[in-house]
């Protein structure tokens, strides 16, 4: 069994689309990044990656490549579990949480997940998804960012 941890961080800004654990949400703001800034699918990624040692998802796909220049983050994850399926492991669950002071997520959190599980090949129930305020603390608590971070145990 492999443990691995996943960390992302996007800078919000007006006009742009907000995509969160492969859920686009309505909301005056969106993440800025060179893909579509999915900062939840981004931070479980690299949890993968770390549990298998295969880098991270700047490594295998960096923002200096226009083949990813908004690209669909869950064309990214779907590669990542790839990579881990060639390597002989497989998902056995992900605990994730998305640090917003705005939207709510909670109206979005079962859709998320079920895309999520979706796009890893896993049930739903070995998907978890939480959202938290930071109490408008820090740069998310002033709306200037969204972080996620995640955990993942993979298997052989």
């Amino acid at each position: 069994m492999r443990v691995g941890i996943g960390y992302d961080v996007h800078q919000l800004r007006e006009g742009l689309p907000l995509w969160i654990g492969g859920v686009q949400i309505a909301h005056c703001k969106g993440l800025v990044g060179h893909s579509d800034a999915d900062v939840l699918i981004h931070a479980i990624c690299d949890a993968l990656l770390g549990a298998a040692a295969l880098g991270d998802i700047g490594q295998h796909f960096p923002d200096s490549d226009p083949a990813y220049k908004g690209i669909d983050s869950k064309v990214l994850l779907r590669h990542c579990c790839d990579l881990l399926s060639k390597e002989g492991y497989h998902v056995v669950n992900v605990d994730s949480i998305v640090c917003a002071q705005r939207p709510k997520l909670a109206p979005h959190i079962v859709a998320m997940r079920h895309t999520l599980a979706e796009s890893m090949g896993v049930d739903i129930s070995q998907v978890s998804v939480k959202a938290t305020t930071t109490e408008h603390l820090g740069f998310e608590g002033r709306e200037e960012g969204i972080s996620a971070h995640a955990v993942v145990l993979l298997d052989s």
